[in-house]
This record gives C-alpha cells, sequence and structure tokens, in this order.
C-alpha cells in the first residue's frame, strides 16, 4: 500500500476478514467481504449491516460567534429547520447542508449536531475535515470561535438496518433511556468523557459514544462516534450482538448502491463544482414558504440567485439493472439522440424491480403479487434543460445504449424515518 494512503482503527480487521481493500478519499477502506456487495446491500435492507466510516473527518467549532458563523458558511438555515413549521436546531438536533463557495459551488455536504448554545460538532467528508476547517477560520472574523479538526482523532461506525435498535441495544447501557423520543436526526452522548453531555450514552463495558440517529443509506440506523483505541472493541460488539440477527460487514459498494437509492448525493460526484440549485436537495437551501427568495445571507447566496453557468441534477431509474458507469465517453441523449448532459452516480440497487409501471421494492415488505425483482439501475444526472418525471433518456458509453426514466424518488419504503418503537 501506498505510505501516503491513510487507515482507519478497523483496517487490519477488514483485511485479517477477507476484505477487498481499495483507495478511496485518501483512506485504504473495504469495498466489500467474501459475499459480495449484494448480499452485503440486501442485509441493510432485510437484517443488518455494519460499516466503517471512520475515513469520514469532524470539526468542532466553539464560542460565543459559533452559531453565526455556521449561519453564514452552511447553507441549512440554523434558525428554520426543525419540525413541520420549521423551528430553530436545538442541542441534541442535527441538520444536513453544505459548505458553498462564492459561486455557489459545494465545497463539502456535511451534518452540523448543535451540542449546546455556543458548541457544535461538523462531521464532513474523506479528506475535508483541514479545507472546511480552514473555511470557518478564514470567515470567522474575530467571532472568537474555536475551531478543532478532529480528522483522525475518532473512530466512527454505522449500524443500519431494520434490527440496528435491537443489535445496538443489546451493548448500551439502560437502552430504553437512550432510545426514548429519539427522533430521526437526533443525537445524544459524547465521545469524551470530559466534555458536556459526556456519560449520557455509554456502551456496557463502560464506553462514552456520541450516538446519532442519522445515517448514509436511507433506511433505519445509528451512527456511532468513539475515541479510536475503542473502535474495533464496539465493532466486535456489534458484530457478536447481531450474529443472531444476520448483522454482516458491508463495504463502500454496497453504501453506495444504498445511498443512491435512497436519493443521497455523493460530495464531489453528485455535487460539485457547479451551482448548488436545480437538484433534488432544494431542502438543504434556505426557501421562503413560497421557494421564491432566501430566509438569510450565506456564503454563495448571490451567485445561486443569478446563476451564470446553472444546469439541472435529476434522479433516474432505469427498467433493468443495466449500468452506464460515469465518466469521459459516457453521457446523456433524448430520445431523439441529442446529447444533454453528464452521467454523474449510476449504480444497480438490487432490492427494486418494477410492477404495473411502478418502481417496487423486495424489502418493503409489501411486495405486489406477481412482481419480479431483479434489481434496477438508478443514479443522478446532470443536463442543460429541466427534466420532469416520468421523461425517459439514454444513457450511453458510445457502444451500448440504456434507456431510463426521470424519477423524483427511487426506492420505496424506506425505514430511516419510523418511530424507533416500531422498529424494537
Amino acid at each position: 500500500m501506498d505510505s501516503t494512503v491513510k487507515k482507519t482503527p478497523l483496517h487490519a480487521w477488514h483485511c485479517d476478514h477477507g476484505a477487498n481493500m481499495a483507495n478511496f478519499g485518501g483512506y485504504e477502506m473495504p469495498l466489500w467481504y467474501g459475499g459480495g456487495t449484494r448480499e452485503e446491500h440486501m442485509a441493510v435492507l432485510t437484517a443488518a449491516g455494519l460499516f466503517d466510516t471512520s475515513h469520514m473527518a469532524v470539526i468542532l467549532v466553539d464560542g460565543g460567534g459559533a452559531r453565526d458563523l455556521l449561519q453564514e458558511c452552511f447553507c441549512k438555515d440554523l434558525d428554520r429547520c426543525i419540525g413541520k413549521e420549521p423551528g430553530p436546531l436545538v442541542p441534541g438536533r442535527a441538520v444536513y447542508g453544505a459548505f458553498l463557495n462564492d459561486k455557489g459551488h459545494v465545497i463539502d455536504d456535511a451534518l452540523v449536531y448543535k451540542m449546546a448554545a455556543d458548541r457544535f460538532m461538523v462531521c464532513v467528508n474523506a479528506g475535508m475535515g483541514g479545507p472546511i476547517a480552514m473555511e470557518l477560520e478564514r470567515y470567522s472574523d474575530g467571532r472568537l470561535s474555536l475551531i478543532t479538526d478532529l480528522t483522525d482523532s475518532l473512530g466512527k461506525i454505522d449500524i443500519q438496518d431494520p434490527r440496528a435498535a435491537q443489535i445496538l441495544g443489546a451493548i448500551l447501557q439502560d437502552p430504553e433511556t437512550v432510545f426514548a423520543g429519539m427522533p430521526y436526526f437526533s443525537f445524544q452522548g459524547h465521545f469524551d468523557d470530559r466534555a458536556p453531555q459526556a456519560g449520557r450514552v455509554r456502551l456496557s463495558d463502560g464506553t462514552p459514544i456520541l450516538l446519532s440517529r442519522t445515517g448514509y443509506t436511507g433506511e433505519f440506523g445509528f451512527e456511532l462516534f468513539v475515541v479510536p483505541e475503542k473502535t474495533e472493541a464496539v465493532w466486535t460488539a456489534l458484530l457478536e450482538a447481531g450474529e443472531g440477527a444476520g448483522l454482516c460487514p458491508c463495504g463502500l459498494a454496497s453504501r453506495d448502491s444504498l445511498r443512491a437509492g435512497a436519493m443521497l448525493p455523493l460530495s464531489h460526484q453528485d455535487i460539485g463544482d457547479w451551482p448548488f440549485i436545480n437538484h433534488p436537495w432544494d431542502f438543504t437551501l434556505p426557501w421562503d414558504a413560497g421557494k421564491t427568495a432566501f430566509t438569510k445571507r450565506f456564503r454563495g447566496r448571490t451567485a445561486l440567485e443569478a446563476p451564470s453557468d446553472a444546469s439541472f441534477t435529476v434522479a433516474f431509474a432505469g427498467f433493468d439493472p443495466r449500468k452506464v458507469p460515469a465518466g469521459e465517453g459516457s453521457g446523456v441523449l433524448t430520445e431523439d439522440g441529442e446529447a444533454i448532459g453528464a452521467i454523474l452516480t449510476c449504480t444497480t440497487d438490487v432490492a427494486l424491480g418494477r410492477h404495473d409501471g411502478q418502481i417496487v421494492s423486495s424489502a418493503s415488505g409489501s411486495l405486489p403479487e406477481g412482481a419480479k425483482v431483479r434489481g434496477l439501475s438508478c443514479g443522478f444526472l446532470n443536463v442543460n434543460r429541466a427534466l420532469s418525471p416520468g421523461e425517459k433518456v439514454v444513457l450511453t458509453d458510445g457502444k451500448r445504449k440504456v434507456p431510463v426514466e426521470i424519477v423524483s424518488d427511487i426506492r420505496p419504503g424506506r425505514t430511516a424515518r419510523r418511530p424507533i418503537r416500531e422498529m424494537l
């Protein structure tokens, strides 16, 4: 392995257990294990899947100016982001959005966690802890915010599946109290014994964790933040607790197919160096109720209000499992053969099929009689015009042509938002 490629605290475990490893974001990460991507994808939808996500980076933002700094640099409106009639971000809740540059292009997407009135945690992608910390330092402008880049200072584990609460509860102290009233995009605890909130969530062996009800699969589950030296012990404890529940370790390949089917973008691929507008993730932007104006001032706002090079990002689903890889030489055509854009993501959600013109999922528990599921290609396209759900386009690599349909949603029956009581 290249000496410049980093390792997570679970690297040795992955190698010892037959993972197929590859460089991702500067880290040698597992792509899949012996059972393969299809088995891991279906495990998350029907039983239990465990992901090493320690390559992700964490930044702490502390001080009296922390909230104002994030409100300016992060596109989500922190005053209008929680609930049906959006209220402010409060301690114990998290929101998803992006950091933009002055051109309105995405530097990186992120989750922002409010830990206390003047303390926030920001989770960004691999290799982006330093750049985002530098952006925040640049715009802090004497607001007394302490910005701490914790890159490679934490372990992170995601358990994503219908049985996540059952498995996690087996290794938690007082799981009933921890799970009570824990809605989607909430969190509890802390990974540092010395920090505020420490001790609120502990494992059976006393290890403190920050437990977040979030994830990157569209399915019910949790993300655990823990100090590096405890990461393998937590990973092993979860696997032992889930042995009878079908829990299996999963690699980045199934994580990619799951997130695409769940309509979740991959930073620097589906969102990136073009204006962050005209896409399926409008909820991240601070629109007013009528979607006519933004509700706050934020970096990149002016560019988004009058983009000079605007394009359109749309989701698609195919009619069979066939894929056309993104990259040079691939593109999007109209049914008449006109080139209109590029493929951003194209993967296969193996749980999907079509029945009577509708997308169905073998994992939803309500597969219609007679429906057959062989998997459907799905993902995102960047095109030069607005396309509506139901329109057909063609993906091509110059040799083959694969027809697909523009859609407003992909995998039905996703469980991420279900109440914990329904999942126990």
